[in-house]
């Protein structure tokens, strides 16, 4: 008779395991953040709804939406099944889910929420609805990009399409309402059909790239000619971004030059419109997304402003776009560095917790470092963004809108994959989320104008607009204090601007300069002083460095690190 006693199956209890990182609220345990937003808020937001929004995007359900939605990509379906062209684009569940937890934050269009578009006009700047708007929102998309960062997309566009639409008020009124609302509506049906619609971009063509004056699409008249009137495309783009969406800003060539235009999915009769999606593009990471190429046959679309004024119409909403890719680095770095710190906390080697080996310390403190200067530095921005009809903050806007998103966005890929070595082979599979967020974290440093485009965009302010490199450089010498490091920072800064004839060669080392030296400015006003000190020494002292955990044997690593903590506060 065989043994009736069985054999021990394998053990589930697998010890010396980090707990995963979820049931975490990315604001209340993020202290860089919430210090961010009640300085560059000046108090005057209720912080309750960003508390409710960073449990959400710190929940179990928040990360399981963000795997479905990643292993699930968009599908296109060019024809119905009957033959008629359709272009409609299949999201996963998961995917509409996201989009409708980020749009019920607000996120893609409450900022908006007191603008009357009757009363704009196309010279002017808007600032947002109450005070401390865009730092409030900056704060709900920082730990959006942090739940999922594909969905990020369309309701960046949508939010940065308000100010170039009010440049046309005809348009504004018909479109910002339904931009305005809280609700999600994904539905494949004419915009005057929905109760809330998302916008999309199209500017790059195969021939020219990021020079868009070469754009060979063609937009002729249907009828009368001019500002909102009604014009046919003929072209492609080689790059259409969020093609879901219910309309697209779109550049084309009409007879007055280069010019912007209003291209719905739907024309004014019900059918759809003329634009026929080519393919989705095969992306390295931003896989919940989609991209696209597109021909129009004929796709109508109405006149935003005058015929040649395109760049100067769509260069607002670029200049949104570039704020939110800066925002949304500045998170996936927290959400690595929080992920590295809870694993080192409870991964145990060689008889101790990792994170109590010194040389651990050395990094994480050192990432720390890094992640707070660029939170600090994108809200120091959002808050521009919130005066720009001030003098001072309109320079800041104007300039270290591409400095920021230059810098911030360079630095992301390096953090993550630093972050992601401290998990070891655990980090690199893609059963762990920081595989994932290492192919995301390059797309925001080439979306929105690469590294060269942002630093030609410095030299373009410099040469037009010197008095705004004036405001700033004063400012950050106010700051700087006496602080021999900021001092010392701010001359080799001042002394590149006044060599315009090496300028170009020197631009992107005169990019990152303002960049750090800003970030170390704000540091020295408002962090702990282990974190400033930290900073400034490293970055700004003298000592050579390309990688990570060095040069920060004096400082306080273990404060610096316990700040960063994702542990509940």
């Amino acid at each position: 008779m065989a043994n009736s006693k069985t054999s021990p199956g394998p053990d589930d209890t697998v010890p010396n395991q980090s707990p995963l990182f979820q049931g975490v609220n990315l604001f209340t345990t993020d202290q860089a953040l919430s210090e961010a937003v009640a300085r560059e808020c000046g108090g005057s937001r209720d912080r309750e709804p960003l508390i409710h929004f960073g449990a959400t995007c710190g929940s179990p359900e928040a990360a399981e939406l963000n795997r479905l939605a990643n292993e699930n990509p968009p599908e296109l379906h060019t024809h119905d099944s009957q033959g008629r062209r359709r272009d409609e684009i299949e999201f996963h569940a998961a995917y509409h889910r996201l989009m409708d937890i980020s749009c019920g934050q607000g996120l893609k269009g409450a900022l908006w929420d007191d603008i009357d578009p009757s009363a704009k006009t196309p010279t002017s700047v808007p600032v947002g609805t109450t005070a401390g708007g865009h730092v409030h929102r900056a704060a709900g998309l920082f730990m959006a990009a942090q739940m999922e960062s594909g969905h990020c997309c369309p309701v960046t566009m949508t939010n940065a399409a308000v100010p170039t639409l009010l440049m046309q008020p005809d348009l504004a009124s018909e479109w910002l309402p339904k931009i305005q609302s809280r609700a999600y509506d994904p539905r494949f049906v004419p915009d005057t059909d929905k109760l809330s619609v998302t916008l999309g971009m199209g500017m790059t063509e195969k021939q020219g790239g990021t020079d868009v004056r070469q754009n060979t699409t063609t937009a002729t008249p249907i009828g009368k000619p001019g500002p909102g009137q009604l014009y046919q495309l003929v072209g492609h783009k080689w790059f259409m971004s969020a093609p879901m969406s219910d309309a697209f800003l779109v550049l084309a060539q009409a007879k007055g030059g280069l010019s912007c235009f209003l291209v719905p999915r739907f024309r004014d009769d019900g059918r759809v419109n003329g634009l026929q999606f080519q393919r989705l593009k095969n992306k390295l990471g931003n896989r919940s997304n989609a991209s696209s190429e597109v021909e129009f046959d004929n796709a109508h679309g109405c006149l935003i402003h005058e015929e040649g004024r395109g760049i100067a119409t769509i260069i607002e909403m670029v200049t949104y776009t570039r704020l939110d890719c800066a925002i949304s680095s500045a998170g996936l770095m927290r959400f690595a560095l929080a992920y590295a710190i809870n694993h080192c906390t409870h991964r145990t080697t060689f008889g101790k917790p990792l994170v109590d080996h010194v040389i651990m310390q050395q990094v994480l403190a050192d990432l720390a470092l890094e992640v707070e200067a660029a939170t600090t530095l994108v809200f120091r921005l959002a808050r521009a963004f919130d005066h720009a009809d001030d003098t001072r903050a309109g320079a800041w806007r104007r300039l270290m809108t591409p400095i920021t998103k230059y810098w911030v966005c360079k630095i992301a890929p390096t953090v993550v994959a630093e972050a992601m070595e401290c998990l070891g082979g655990n980090g690199y599979v893609e059963t762990m989320p920081l595989a994932r967020l290492y192919r995301e974290v390059p797309v925001n440093a080439i979306w929105e104008g690469s590294g060269n485009v942002m630093a030609l965009d410095v030299l373009r302010v410099l040469q037009n607009d010197p008095e705004v490199a004036e405001i700033v450089m004063d400012e950050l010498a106010q700051a700087a204090g006496d602080d021999s490091h900021l001092q010392a920072a701010h001359a080799r800064v001042a002394k590149c601007l006044h060599e315009p004839r090496t300028l170009e060669i020197r631009a992107r080392m005169l990019v990152e300069g303002l960049a750090v030296l800003a970030a170390g400015t704000i540091l020295r006003d408002h962090a702990p002083e282990f974190v400033a000190d930290g900073f400034i020494a490293t970055r700004l002292g003298s000592s050579m460095r390309q990688t990570y955990g060095q040069g920060l044997e004096w400082t306080d690593a273990k404060s610096i690190i316990s700040r960063a903590s994702p542990a509940h506060k």
